[in-house]
């Protein structure tokens, strides 16, 4: 499966729909938006995936409209969002599909 990229950029866009091809039944898609504490969306965050240890797994970059996007295996996890807002952690609980999460930095 090829995913499309950001000019530029190795890393997929991140506001790219979901191909077509994903089955949903056996893939866990982590998505969601960083919001600033006044509720807007903060592109061009760093989000981190950290395991249920704590440790690093993996990094991208928010699209224009905040949004980020893992592939990731079923279990729990952190995602970090660090950005020139501040910071903020939110624990989730991914199972198979799409999983929406919410990241809030202040």
């Amino acid at each position: 499966m090829t995913l499309p990229t950001a000019a530029g950029c190795a890393a997929p866009d991140q506001a790219a729909p979901l191909p077509a091809s994903l089955d949903l039944e056996k893939e866990t898609v982590i998505t969601g938006i960083v919001r600033s504490a006044e509720d807007e969306p903060v592109p061009g965050a760093y989000v981190r995936l950290l395991d249920s240890t704590g440790e690093f797994t993996a990094e991208v970059v928010t699209s224009t409209a905040g949004q980020f996007r893992f592939f990731a295996a079923p279990g729990s996890w952190t995602l970090r969002a660090l950005s020139r807002h501040g910071n903020g952690d939110t624990a989730v609980t991914a199972g198979r599909g799409v999983n929406e999460v919410a990241v809030t930095v202040a």
